[in-house]
């Protein structure tokens, strides 16, 4: 749990509902963790309670480890039904994504029609649709995948990380803000690169290396003409077959430095309803570090990557081919796009662009 003391007079407490321990998920560190600070300095205090502990959090998407995920589970419940007792004390309540990971929407169905209390909604992915990983398999029939309507229906507001993800919430509520996942550029800053050959990068957990998996014909033929390095920086050693490939573990102190060694950035995604509401966030991190990116038209890619202008699309295996080949020979073209991405970000994607934003839709539901 994470108290965050305001240092004002007046303090409003904030109490966030999370799936995972602070500082450990992408989800939540760039949807609603960086701008913690700022409610902080602004009269909030803020408890955030996660569903998994550390410990079975670190074993979550492992393979077998069925008796910590069960006793984490069964934790994750006693600690779900003991904060209902501080749900009168806050003045405003936060529900990332779901309460709990299993069953109907029952902790949401308490706070909103037992102690009728208010509630922002927020959520970054199609998380109405069947997507259970490999190691969790088992999880897919005890899923409760049409809650995400009922508690977009009770919430005060819903907050969604794409436009996608707004026209689905708006089945339920009318009350749905866009706020895309943003980055911090205060942080994310470019950086001076060092490579003797070019790198193309992607970085992603291990979960999602189907995402990589369409585009290794065109790495296989682009490795007869080019020398390059295919760098993925993952969670787990990803072990493509490809002489270009070099994998970098994902370490929260290198993460920036790793990116900002990325000539070329990518992010291919299929064409299906899950892709359609990702939030781009590699792309953001490509493109705020100065990393020339390309990727695939899907849901909010083509919002952050305008074509020739802040980065490239690439629509089929030709275009794949024919783009990657191009950056590959012309440092040049690669460099054109670089300080027009820059600004975009700064100026639609980064948490100074929406801090108020949020900021404004706390104070507006708190009692």
């Amino acid at each position: 749990m994470l108290f965050c003391l305001s240092k004002t007079f007046e303090v409003k407490k904030l109490l966030i509902i999370a799936p995972y321990p602070l500082g450990e998920a992408p989800s939540q560190r760039f949807r609603f963790e960086q701008y913690l600070s700022h409610f902080e300095k602004n009269g909030w205090q803020c408890e955030l309670h996660s569903f998994w502990s550390i410990s079975a959090w670190k074993v979550l998407y492992q393979k077998g480890k069925y008796f910590q995920k069960f006793f984490g589970l069964l934790t994750g419940f006693a600690r779900r039904f003991f904060l209902l007792f501080r749900i009168r004390s806050a003045d405003a309540i936060f529900i990332h994504r779901e309460a709990a990971p299993i069953g109907p929407p029952f902790f949401e169905w308490v706070i909103a029609k037992i102690f009728h209390r208010k509630f922002i909604y927020d959520f970054d992915d199609a998380i109405w649709k069947p997507n259970v990983s490999a190691s969790n398999g088992f999880a897919n029939r005890f899923k409760w995948y049409n809650k995400v309507g009922s508690i977009c229906k009770w919430a005060s507001v819903v907050t969604c990380g794409n436009k996608y993800l707004c026209e689905y919430a708006f089945q339920f509520n009318h009350s749905v803000e866009f706020i895309p996942t943003t980055i911090d550029t205060s942080y994310h800053l470019p950086g001076k690169k060092n490579n003797t050959i070019p790198v193309i990068g992607w970085t992603g957990s291990h979960s999602t290396t189907y995402y990589l998996n369409a585009l290794m014909p065109v790495f296989k033929k682009i490795e007869e003409q080019f020398q390059f390095e295919l760098r993925i920086i993952s969670n787990k050693d990803l072990q493509l077959p490809l002489k270009s490939y070099r994998f970098i573990e994902w370490k929260k102190e290198t993460e920036i430095s790793e990116l900002q060694q990325f000539d070329i950035g990518i992010m291919p995604l299929p064409n299906d309803e899950w892709s359609k509401g990702k939030c781009g966030f590699k792309l953001l991190q490509y493109m705020a570090v100065g990393v020339p990116s390309v990727a695939s038209p899907v849901g909010v890619n083509t919002e952050i990557v305008l074509d020739k202008l802040t980065g490239w699309i690439a629509s089929t295996d030709s275009d794949w081919q024919k783009i990657l080949s191009t950056l590959l020979q012309n440092k040049t073209e690669r460099e054109s796009v670089i300080e027009n991405a820059r600004t975009h970000i700064e100026n639609n994607y980064s948490v100074n662009a929406m801090r108020e934003k949020y900021l404004t839709l706390l104070n507006s539901i708190s009692k």
